[in-house]
């Protein structure tokens, strides 16, 4: 049947839309703090910080959500109908008001909302230590 198709020049009906949940642009971002290194002698010693999405039946949202990799715990999340620098600020802030850490390595992707102006200005400062992996990868690059 593919054959057939592919000579008469048909397709199938592609059902949904794809999700697009990176932004492909070259940024400067903090460099790899963690080395590929996912352990914490303490409390608050390392954070990583990413989100995914998830399908509804309204559409996806947007989960963004911080662990403090030491205890395996969540310090701060938030859920949103978009991908703006404001959701992942809003996790950031959750945590920070929860657990009010200093000297804490912060690792993230090199995601477009993680090296905003916004978020990176924000990091500095809570006097946190900015740390960033490949693009998507933030938990596998820690």
């Amino acid at each position: 049947v593919a054959r057939l198709m592919a000579v008469m020049g048909l397709s199938g009906v592609l059902r949904g839309k794809k999700v697009r949940t990176t932004v492909s642009r070259k940024t400067v971002a903090a460099g790899d703090r963690v080395n590929r290194q996912c352990v914490a002698e303490r409390p608050d010693q390392l954070w990583v910080a990413d989100f995914t999405y998830v399908s509804t039946w309204q559409g996806f949202v947007y989960v963004a959500f911080i662990i403090d990799v030491f205890a395996g715990y969540i310090v701060g999340w938030r859920v949103s109908s978009s991908m703006e620098t404001t959701f992942v600020l809003d996790a950031l802030e959750q945590a920070l008001w929860a657990r009010r850490p200093s000297g804490t390595i912060h690792h993230s992707d090199k995601g477009s909302q993680y090296v905003s102006l916004a978020y990176t200005e924000r990091l500095k400062e809570a006097k946190l230590l900015a740390s960033t992996g490949s693009t998507g990868d933030s938990y596998g690059s820690a």
